[in-house]
Parts: C-alpha cells; structure tokens; sequence
C-alpha cells in the first residue's frame, strides 16, 4: 500500500528500500523470538497455578522446538507460492493467537496446543529461511553482514522482552507478561501488511549493490519446487558425511541453546534462590554479547577456516556449562558465564551455512541448511524435555548442564572431521564478499 511511494521518497534521498526490508524483519525475527522466550520464565509460575510440574510443561514446549525445526526446509517453498508478506503475517498471527488464547487456558492439552503447537508452526515459518530469502533477493552485496544482523535479531528479542516479561510476573502476573509480546507482533504485522515486498522489481529497484544498468523487470519465474523438493534433497545429500557432521553439530547447539539455557535457566536460578528478574536479567545480557557475536562470526566466516571457528565456539560453550554450576549463581559468576556463554549462543550459524554452501552448492544450500536447522531444534526439544525431566527426578539441573556441556566438547572435536577441500572452497565463495 505505500511501499512503493515510501521507496520513491527513499531514493529520493539516497537510501535503497531494502534496508526497510532488513528493518521489518528483524522486528520480525525479534518479537517471534521473544514469544519463544517468554514460556522459560513462566515454567515456575504455570507449575504454582495449574500444577503441573517441570517435566509436563517442558514435553509441551518441547513440541514447540520440533515443529519449529521442521518448518524449516518447507518454509522456502511457502514464500515461494504464497509469498513473504502473506507468509510472515499468517506466521505472526498464529504466534500472538497462541500466546492470546495461552491467557485462557485450564487444561493441560491446551498448553500443548497453545503455546506448543501454534507457536512452533508460527516461528517455524518465518525463523532462519527468512533472513536468508532476505538477504537473496534484496542484496547483491552486504548479504553477509544482512544475515548475521537478522540472525542476531533473536538475540535481540530476549534482551528487549524477558527482564520486562519477568518483573511483569513478579508484580502483576504471568498472564500480563504476555501482553507485550503481543502487542509486539500485532504492531510488526501491522507494518509487514504496509511495506514488505517480495522482490525489489515489485517497488521499482534492483537488488542493492547489484551493477549499473541492471534490469529492474521481474525476473524469470524460479525452477519449480513442490513440497516433495526437501525430502528429494535430502535422500541426495543423506549419503555424505559433512552432512551429518553438520546435523549432528547443530543437533548439539540446539541441546546446548534453546533447549536447555533458554527453557530452564530462569527455573534454574530460582532453584538457587535467585528471583526471575535477575536472571532474565542475565539472560538479557547473554542476548547483548550474542548480538555481538553473531555479527562478528558472519564477518570472521567469510575470513578464516570455518571448521576452526566452530571449533572454538563449541568448545568455549562447553567449558561454559561445565563453569556454570560452580558460578555459586553470584553477580560475578553470572556475568563471567553470560559473556563467554553469550558471545557464541548462535554465533554457530555463519560458519555452519558457509560450510553447507561450499560443501552442496548455492541451489541446494538453503533447504541443505534447512534440515540441518532441524537437527537444532530437535537438539532443543530434547534438552526441554530431558532438563525437565531430570530435575523432577533429581531436584538438580547439574547432571543436564554437565551433558550438554560434554556433547559441545565432542561437537568441538567432530565438526574438524570435515575435509579441507570444503573449507578451500568456502574461503574461495568468500573472495567476492570480501571484495565487495
């Protein structure tokens, strides 16, 4: 509706419209993220009102994890036929409904449908396909730096929303620390339905950074992929080694992320007597230095051997988890394991793509990387349930903390099994970024 006469006022002062198109998305990125969040500060309050223990809410937001993750090789394809604008609304709306209709909720069944079900088809839609999709069509340059800020953007949505999501419980409830979120993704669905495009043509542009005199018609419709296109991908990668190098790593970094630290870190603070707004405190200052660190990774990937960087990321995240139980839960302790935990929370995720591009080729990359990004989030939705379950045994998260802090350490070790010729090729793909 004014896209286009908004673009003209833009180029007008010399600013390209793609930036508003980064802007919007990483609004998106940001207030689906916070409602993925937001349950891991309510663990303790839905198990005070309904009863439910650890071990029951964390099944249910391990649902979450799953369907988020397998939306993902399909979430190209819904862009593709139904477009971003219509997609990213239809994701958002069923976002804030679950979160909405969570409000009312008096039976088990409806926490799994709420805030399992709806939000993990939700997020799923948009997630990590929509940075990439982004940053394809709208740059010809700069698509790294694009990538690293969109992916960072979940980073920043636990650092605007848990410290208020969590003093919002404190004082008035857990039911209006919803509200927020909402109102979040009701005012970026508002904004997507005005000013997002599917391709630079539709406002008049060409890619930003794309050469002089290049054509701004529409191009040339796509090969055509259906919904039988991901599982055709992955019966043609499934007999390679890197491939399951990169699922089993990313596996790992889900276990070790979302799963675990942002499901039950706050639980895990109460349990050590620390109320939720000073851990959603550390939270929030684990998501500055990750939007930190996923930038600098997206640039240090292009750069050096991505092997070695994932290397370090998984090892510095393992020692972490090891430290954390031994921080006695202090003001130092906290910040020392938030900084170092923090700088590579998805740093991971540059150098993994840059490894599936090198490894599969640019037309297959994105729904390689689709599948791998599954295993992250099965990764998750293991630690949910599992982290739930071992502290309604045990009474302690320590054993958790202890094996997911193990598997980065074999993570770490894996991810060098990986043969040069692939890291040659991906230091070769990055000549052209660097260049530009």
């Amino acid at each position: 509706m004014f896209a286009l006469p908004f673009s003209r006022w833009l180029q007008r002062r010399g600013l390209h419209f793609s930036w508003v198109i980064v802007a919007i998305t990483f609004l998106t990125g940001l207030s689906s993220s916070a409602a993925l969040g937001l349950p891991g500060a309510l663990l303790q309050p839905l198990s005070k009102e309904f009863g439910w223990d650890v071990e029951q809410i964390s099944s249910a937001l391990a649902v979450r994890f799953v369907l988020f993750g397998l939306m993902g090789p399909f979430a190209a394809i819904l862009m593709e036929r139904f477009g971003l604008r219509n997609v990213v609304v239809t994701a958002l709306t069923l976002v804030a409904s679950g979160l909405a209709l969570a409000t009312q909720m008096t039976q088990f069944w409806q926490l799994v449908l709420f805030w399992g079900i709806m939000l993990g088809v939700g997020s799923g839609m948009t997630a990590l396909v929509l940075s990439a999709v982004v940053s394809t069509r709208w740059f010809d340059t700069h698509r790294g730096l694009v990538v690293g800020m969109l992916t960072a953007a979940s980073a920043t949505g636990q650092l605007v929303f848990l410290p208020i999501g969590a003093w919002l419980i404190e004082h008035y409830g857990w039911r209006t620390a919803v509200i927020p979120v909402l109102l979040a993704c009701a005012l970026v669905a508002v904004l997507v339905l005005l000013f997002m495009r599917n391709r630079p043509n539709e406002v008049g542009l060409a890619p930003y950074g794309a050469p002089a005199g290049t054509p701004v018609a529409p191009l040339a419709p796509p090969m055509r992929i259906t919904f039988a296109t991901p599982f055709k991908v992955l019966a043609g990668v499934a007999n390679q080694r890197v491939f399951w190098i990169l699922f089993g790593t990313f596996f790992i970094c889900g276990l070790s992320t979302n799963g675990l630290i942002q499901t039950h870190f706050i639980s895990l603070c109460g349990d050590a007597g620390l109320s939720a707004v000073p851990a959603a405190s550390v939270l929030a200052m684990m998501g500055a230095f990750d939007l930190v660190g996923t930038i600098a990774s997206g640039w240090l990937s292009d750069r050096y051997d991505n092997r070695k960087l994932l290397f370090m990321y998984y090892g510095l995240r393992g020692l972490s988890l090891f430290w954390l139980p031994y921080s006695e839960f202090t003001l130092y302790g906290l910040s020392l394991f938030a900084m170092f935990y923090g700088l590579d929370w998805i740093a991971t995720v540059p150098p993994t793509v840059r490894l599936a591009g090198a490894t599969f080729g640019k037309e297959k990359a994105g729904m390689v990387f689709g599948w791998v990004f599954a295993g992250h989030q099965l990764g998750a939705a293991v630690a949910a349930y599992g982290a739930g379950r071992v502290r309604t045994l045990m009474l302690t998260y320590n054993p958790a903390l202890f094996a997911a802090g193990a598997a980065c350490l074999v993570a770490a070790g894996i991810i060098l099994l990986i043969r040069k010729p692939a890291v040659a090729a991906a230091t070769s793909a990055a000549a052209p970024a660097k260049a530009a």
